[in-house]
């Protein structure tokens, strides 16, 4: 079985590369960090993996949307070592992480807070589902009621 599980924070933005026919990939670092405590040393100690995360067509667009440097993402997908040959003629090898399945861990306000430039809603589909009319007990307390009281 090939699957990779990661959960960590995205060193860039993402990179988009487009192709004849419509296809897209997307590419971006992803940041994980193993802590221990060094028992001769009794010192915490902080190891941080670095990992070449590789997105397809409609999920490479909507990464490219909505993922910034320093988000917190969780990337399910599988190893895929390439071959390839550099300039000095060498053969080389580069690992990824082939994304089948993700989920953005940073909340909404903290990744918009942490933006120079906010983007307009017009590009941003999850705001417009959000933006719905609110059922009449919300909307008697006016703003009162906050979209960061959600379980999740």
């Amino acid at each position: 079985m090939n699957k990779v599980m990661l959960i960590g924070h995205t060193g860039d933005d993402v990179k988009m590369t487009y192709f004849d026919g419509g296809n897209c990939i997307g590419r971006f670092p992803l940041a994980t960090n193993e802590t221990y405590v060094n028992k001769s040393t009794n010192e915490k100690v902080t190891n941080t993996e670095w990992h070449n995360i590789v997105v397809r067509n409609k999920a490479a667009e909507i990464c490219e949307r909505y993922l910034k440097k320093g988000d917190k993402v969780y990337i399910e997908g599988r190893l895929k070592t390439r071959k390839w040959t550099d300039d000095q003629g060498n053969e080389r090898y580069s690992t990824e992480v082939q994304c089948t399945d993700f989920t953005f861990l940073t909340p909404k306000t903290e990744s918009e807070s942490q933006r120079p430039t906010p983007q307009p809603e017009t590009t941003k589909e999850p705001q417009q589902s959000q933006s719905q009319p609110q059922p009449e007990s919300q909307q008697e307390h006016g703003d009162e009621t906050k979209e960061d009281d959600l379980p999740f």
